[in-house]
């Protein structure tokens, strides 16, 4: 069975991404930063993301230059998505994400630390194309789920949460998606 993922910021905080990557990809696990996969038919793409913030409360590109890096990061990170989105060409597509793409997932962390879970700027690319489905971690005491604001369902599959969502079984999500006939055979 194929397993997809991206890093989070506590792979990044060990000052060797590039080790772990290669570690888990030595193990069979596909990672995606900005890239693509197609398995039975259904397009994954996945980036980690960025924090800054939701809505009208997103954090600009305004004043000292240690902010305007900060913003630079999330709008690099949605262009990442945006293209591996652009590249895909199957019904489906999920996305796989560590930062939250809207503010309901992020629901249940402290209000102060919101803008620090994800950022609006990943829900933009998610409305532009057709996306079946979302997930991300990153808000451990978040929402298990929300909708875009085109309908798209996002999953937070952080493993305190599911874990503390559904105490009564193991912690993951199923989502069932139709494949094309072609690609089941």
């Amino acid at each position: 069975m194929p397993i997809l993922a991206v890093l989070g910021n506590h792979d990044y905080e060990s000052q060797q991404p590039d080790q772990l990557q290669k570690i888990l990809s030595d193990a069979g696990i596909i990672l995606l930063d900005g890239e693509t996969c197609e398995i039975q038919g259904i397009g994954f793409a996945g980036v980690k993301g960025f924090a800054g913030g939701f809505g009208r409360r997103t954090l600009e590109p305004w004043g000292e230059a240690a902010i305007k890096n900060f913003v630079h990061e999330a709008v690099e990170e949605a262009l990442k998505l945006e293209s591996a989105l652009a590249r895909l060409r199957t019904q489906q597509r999920v996305v796989l994400l560590h930062y939250s793409p809207i503010s309901m997932t992020v629901k249940g962390e402290p209000p102060e630390i919101f803008p620090f879970l994800g950022s609006s700027r990943l829900e933009e690319p998610l409305n532009r194309y057709p996306v079946s489905v979302v997930f991300h971690g990153h808000a451990h005491y978040g929402s298990p789920e929300g909708r875009t604001s085109k309908d798209i369902p996002v999953y937070n599959v952080a493993m305190p949460l599911l874990r503390q969502t559904f105490p009564d079984r193991p912690p993951f999500r199923i989502v069932e998606l139709p494949i094309a006939a072609h690609a089941a055979t």
